[in-house]
């Protein structure tokens, strides 16, 4: 059994992650900013003693700093960048804004990178090594036949381009890096018309993380395993 580190976990893939990987067996420190609203975690996390709750706003120095306190002397053997935000609908061309758009990268971008670096020490002494970024089809520039959506697309693209470096920096190390898509999923971000259920998606996702290689580190990959040009 494994330690995962997940955060974003209130609702949607992150809920759905800290079910699926208690369930099997093994022990998740589950993060989200507000955990008085989170019902569903907290149900989840008294019906199951391998969930483990962290409240924290990745997008806060403070609050990352605060949270990460409550593991200290814990071995993380993979951690899950989740969280993210999509923005404002209507972020095209003629309507964008400045401070929408620092807020979503600061959230998609800047925080994951910033988090890992604060706890990449209680990985370094896992065995297992991996670290796990969600993000999405819509980050890729050779995919991209649509136009709009700046703000979400650029910060993928953004997040994207740091994991690459980062699975460069930390391959002699013994890190693993990788960027998952998780498919068009119904869920509050992906709406009712996505194509697959946050189950389906998740059993996916947690496939590719099991089997995923030394020679993946720095993959762009389907829910499904396959590699996403960029």
């Amino acid at each position: 059994m494994a330690n995962y580190f997940i955060t974003g976990t209130n609702r949607g893939l992150g809920l759905e992650f800290v079910s699926q990987l208690a369930k099997r067996g093994e022990t998740v420190f589950a993060t989200c900013r507000n955990l008085e609203n989170a019902s569903q975690l907290t149900a989840l996390a008294n019906d199951n003693k391998n969930v483990r709750l962290i409240e924290m706003d990745v997008a806060d120095n403070v609050s990352r700093e605060q949270g990460l306190k409550g593991i200290e002397g814990e071995v993380i053997d993979v951690v899950i960048n989740n969280a993210g935000i999509y923005g404002p609908r209507n972020s095209n061309f003629g309507g964008l804004k400045g401070d929408d758009w620092s807020n979503v990268l600061q959230t998609n971008v800047i925080a994951p990178l910033l988090l890992t670096q604060l706890i990449i020490d209680r990985v370094r002494i896992s065995a297992i090594k991996k670290l796990i970024f969600l993000t999405s089809k819509m980050g890729s520039i050779e995919d991209n036949q649509g136009g709009g959506a700046y703000i979400y697309r650029s910060s993928k693209s953004a997040l994207n381009a740091a994991v690459k470096s980062l699975s460069i920096d930390l391959k002699s190390q013994g890190f693993t890096a990788a960027m998952l898509h998780p498919g068009w999923v119904r869920t509050d971000m992906g709406g009712p018309n996505g194509l697959i259920d946050t189950k389906t998606s998740v059993q996916g996702m947690v496939s590719v993380i099991d089997n995923l290689t030394d020679e993946q580190s720095g993959q762009f990959l389907n829910y499904d395993g396959q590699v996403i040009p960029w």
